[in-house]
């Protein structure tokens, strides 16, 4: 027998967990911002799918037209998170819901799947061995550092947007472009907020609210980069103790 997976709709968001907040107090007012977001979301095919179990294990993508995310590419899917952790990982829960992903494409009509990943493992980015593994290439990078990634069912490639190449802003201070769509980001905020006040660090924060200035944001972006002296720096959430390394 298969393993059981749910997909996250209408009729079950409110009673579902969401994976990787699925235990962390701090992360609930996160969760309820999330599935806010969600719910704009699944009606232009977003799919959050996930193991039918209390861990975090499950994959989310979307048509790359609607993907909040400066890549664009005719008719493809592209790949937010997937994610297996803990004792789940290694029993090949990720190669199904990866499957899955790609099955769903094809049965769209879709040219292919794509995700953003990195030449050396980050995190808060795909596997890029895990990826390649399973059929995917390099189509596109940004300084020799991060890449997209993607399985073509008809020839044709997705890209980075112009504007994901730039890399650097004229603002100076600690500068983050953050969406909703992952539950840790309101917390990671709010841990920032603080910790710039106590510390005279001048801090701008950006939303990414719209699809159309996520489309438009200058770097890599899945939901979270980080700017420094006008630098481009990570796209790792960032809370207190990561904040007093980089800074």
């Amino acid at each position: 027998m298969g393993n059981e997976y749910v997909n996250l709709t209408l009729d079950n968001l409110e009673n579902e967990h969401l994976c990787c907040a699925i235990a962390d107090k701090k992360h609930q007012c996160g969760v309820e911002v999330k599935k806010a977001w969600l719910r704009e979301r699944i009606a232009e095919g977003h799919v959050f799918r996930k193991l039918n179990e209390k861990g975090k294990v499950f994959i989310e993508y979307a048509p790359l037209d609607k993907a909040w995310v400066p890549v664009i590419g005719d008719n493809y899917v592209y790949i937010y998170c997937l994610w297996v952790s803990g004792s789940f990982k290694g029993k090949g829960y990720g190669k199904e819901l990866l499957e899955y992903c790609i099955a769903d494409a094809r049965k769209q009509g879709r040219s292919g799947v794509c995700v953003i990943s990195s030449e050396k493992k980050k995190p808060f980015l795909s596997d890029k061995k895990f990826m390649i593994k399973n059929g995917f290439c390099t189509v596109d990078t940004i300084n020799d550092e991060y890449c997209l990634l993607a399985l073509s069912f008809d020839g044709t490639k997705p890209q980075f947007a112009d504007n994901a190449k730039i890399q650097g802003i004229a603002n100076k201070d600690l500068t983050i472009y953050y969406g909703m769509q992952c539950p840790y980001i309101p917390n990671c905020i709010e841990q920032i907020e603080s910790y710039c006040k106590a510390n005279h660090i001048a801090l701008t924060l950006i939303a990414i609210d719209t699809l159309e200035k996520a489309k438009l944001v200058p770097c890599i972006f899945n939901n979270w980069a980080v700017f420094h002296s006008g630098k481009f720096k990570t796209v790792h959430l960032l809370n207190e103790g990561y904040l007093k390394k980089m800074l």
